[in-house]
């Protein structure tokens, strides 16, 4: 029973649904972009290598280490490939062309992806940016503004926004004053000298 109740919990974890539905998703992407690749490119390349090559397709690109021959139906002696050790530059031109498909249709999904996300986190703050916080609302209140009318918000955040910046720069300035950095330090020495020269 404490077995089962291992397995069970671990089949509810959501990272490995997440994982399964990755694994599903990933094989039905592999043999849409392996259909791509079979069906409608590869064709393509072997049309374009047989005007090239003059009748040959990328299955024929290919160099020969070690020949086997063979007789065919006539008796003429033929290469036979199944017995034969060569390099396929065929078949390594075609897993090229798959992995730059993967990367291109994973590059154009991450990207329609992202661009999806960026809208709606843009309609989000958008819709957020018309409506006043809980904290807002307080201040407003205390100062009898009325935070429903977008005029009113827009130049009360304006000037929140302002005095913010002013406290902040202010802020910093005595931190500098306090805590002098080494080009302060030689500004100072500058002018008294110029000081004392006068």
């Amino acid at each position: 029973m404490k077995i089962v109740g291992e397995f069970k919990k671990f089949i509810n974890r959501g990272n490995i649904v997440d994982m399964a539905v990755g694994v599903i998703v990933g094989s039905s992407f592999t043999a849409v972009v392996n259909g791509l690749s079979n069906f409608v490119l590869k064709p393509l390349i072997n049309a374009l290598l047989y005007f090239l090559l003059d009748g040959d397709s990328i299955e024929a690109v290919h160099t020969i280490i070690v020949p086997a021959y063979k007789l065919d139906d006539t008796g003429v002696e033929v290469l036979d490939l199944a017995s034969s050790i060569y390099i396929d530059w065929g078949s390594f031109i075609h897993a090229i062309i798959n992995f730059f498909l993967v990367a291109i249709v994973l590059f154009l999904i991450v990207k329609v992806i992202n661009m999806v996300r960026d809208s709606q986190k843009k309609v989000f703050d958008d819709f957020i940016d018309d409506f006043p916080t809980r904290a807002e609302r307080r201040e407003m209140k205390k100062l009898k503004l009325n935070y429903r009318d977008q005029e009113i918000l827009s130049n009360y955040r304006r000037e929140k926004a302002a005095a913010e910046k002013a406290k902040a720069e202010e802020k910093a300035r005595k931190d500098r004053l306090e805590h002098p950095t080494t080009e302060d330090l030689l500004k100072d020495i500058l002018e008294e000298i110029k000081s004392q020269k006068q």
